[in-house]
């Protein structure tokens, strides 16, 4: 067994920058039983697991919880891993898509459960900087976090991530053109739901289109 021990998430804020030949290097010899190995694809890929799981849980504790689940069972399951061309990340994101959809199972809560409305912004001109853009990005999470499956993981991929079109059509397996639909569906249900919540979101909407 491999013993790895999963240092806090928030340690790691880099990216480590692995390309293929190096991820799959690493891949085969983490498959063997090498710990420094898995703790090198660990480091590369746990900001993103994290980011992609605290946008859709909107928690930060909890996102922290099922992103060291989410590496346990790589842990577990590497050894049979195969390669099918794509990025490791890809394999963590369903890994990770899988834990989220368990996480409210088991605690019978929905994302829309949670009225963004409350969140609404204060019209006053006091209304402090750092307040306003707190409440707008908690808005902003709660509001990815009511989006379908797909278009939260379009959504985090394309704009959190920071990824071409490309790169998420392989990562979703999809094809471009479908990505881009998905994609205006997502952006256009966020638009719907922070409007209603009175939030100003015609620039970034536009910056994102």
């Amino acid at each position: 067994m491999i013993n790895v021990t999963f240092l806090p998430v928030k340690r790691y804020i880099w990216r480590t920058g692995l390309n293929r030949v190096e991820e799959k290097r690493l891949i085969q010899a983490a498959s063997k039983g090498d710990s420094q190995a898995f703790a090198a694809l660990y480091r590369a890929n746990v900001q993103a697991i994290y980011r992609y799981i605290y946008y859709r849980v909107s928690d930060a504790h909890v996102a922290e919880d099922l992103t060291a689940d989410v590496f346990t069972k790589a842990l577990k399951a590497i050894r049979t891993y195969k390669d099918s061309g794509k990025p490791l990340i890809a394999w963590l994101y369903r890994i990770a898509h899988a834990r989220v959809v368990d996480h409210y199972r088991k605690t019978e809560r929905r994302p829309d459960q949670v009225d963004i409305e409350k969140l609404s912004v204060s019209e006053s001109a006091d209304m402090d900087n750092r307040l306003l853009r707190q409440q707008t990005a908690k808005a902003l999470r709660l509001a990815i976090s009511q989006l379908t499956a797909d278009q939260q993981q379009v959504i985090i991929l394309r704009f959190i991530e920071d990824k071409r079109l490309e790169e998420v059509a392989q990562l979703m397996g999809k094809n471009v053109n479908a990505i881009k639909a998905l994609q205006h569906r997502a952006l256009r249900s966020l638009a719907s739901r922070l409007e209603r919540a009175g939030f100003k979101i015609d620039e970034f909407i536009a910056g994102l289109l």
